[in-house]
């Protein structure tokens, strides 16, 4: 494989599409298993990839050079081979402030509720550290450090301003299912779902139907592709290429769901 997709769950992805608009090579979905997925990182086989759940975090060990950027976000999804030496780079961080600028979402002096602590969610808290985000608290169904649980969300924080899901919940195939319930969160003025397929999930269709501004995970699905991109060729793409192309993909998903 020359480029590609790594994860353990890929039949959801747009990404060999997104990157057929965005540069000429063949990229390929390659599922990886738990037990797969050390083998496939020891070989090296690959020119450039991108990383998807739930190896963001995985993949670090195997790297030689680590992106400052992806450092201080804790999460790469981004690797480019250079003669053996495989470089780290996280584009997530990027489309997530794309999405933000996009829909106008301003996270200064907000209290904003990230759903999920994985390697999706790791740009995010960086990004809203950086754009002065008042109070962030993770939640998570199970409590660990430095997380709350859903119930203690909605007892302790209910005037959340932002919601943001960073969490699967609500991804095609499952896609009756939300990952919170709205009803106590009477201040939600933003809603965000990193999700990309459904274009607009039932918790983005819940939050819109109490008043909140709504912003699915496309465009960010699309802006961080265009990062990567740049990365494997080193090349510069002009950011006005990113709508057109989330347009495109929209129109194939509403065509068919996956």
């Amino acid at each position: 494989m020359e480029y590609g997709l790594i994860g353990e769950k890929l039949g959801h992805s747009y990404s060999k599409q997104i990157h057929g608009e965005l540069a000429d090579y063949t990229y390929e979905l390659t599922p990886l298993s738990r037990e797969e997925f050390p083998l496939f990182m020891e070989k090296k086989e690959f020119h450039a990839i991108n990383v998807t759940i739930p190896y963001k975090c995985d993949v670090i060990p195997y790297l030689s050079h680590l992106d400052p950027l992806a450092k201080r976000v804790g999460a790469v999804n981004t690797v480019v081979n250079r003669g053996g030496a495989l470089y780290g780079y996280n584009t997530d961080y990027y489309g997530f402030l794309y999405l933000l600028d996009k829909n106008r979402i301003f996270v200064t002096g907000k209290k904003v509720l990230v759903l999920g602590n994985g390697g999706v969610a790791q740009p995010v808290f960086l990004a809203l550290s950086e754009r002065g985000a008042a109070h962030v608290i993770t939640v998570k169904y199970k409590q660990e450090a430095g997380t709350i649980t859903y119930a203690q969300a909605a007892e302790l924080h209910a005037d959340a301003d932002i919601i943001i899901n960073t969490s699967p919940v609500g991804m095609f195939p499952d896609v009756d299912a939300t990952p919170v319930d709205l009803a106590p969160y009477k201040n939600l003025s933003a809603a965000v779902d990193l999700i990309a397929n459904p274009l607009e999930t039932r918790f983005l269709r819940e939050a819109g139907r109490m008043g909140a501004k709504t912003a699915g995970g496309l465009a960010m699905l699309v802006a961080q592709a265009k990062y990567a991109v740049e990365f494997f060729l080193d090349v510069s793409i002009d950011n006005e290429k990113i709508a057109p192309i989330e347009e495109k993909i929209a129109a194939m998903m509403e065509e068919k769901p996956a």
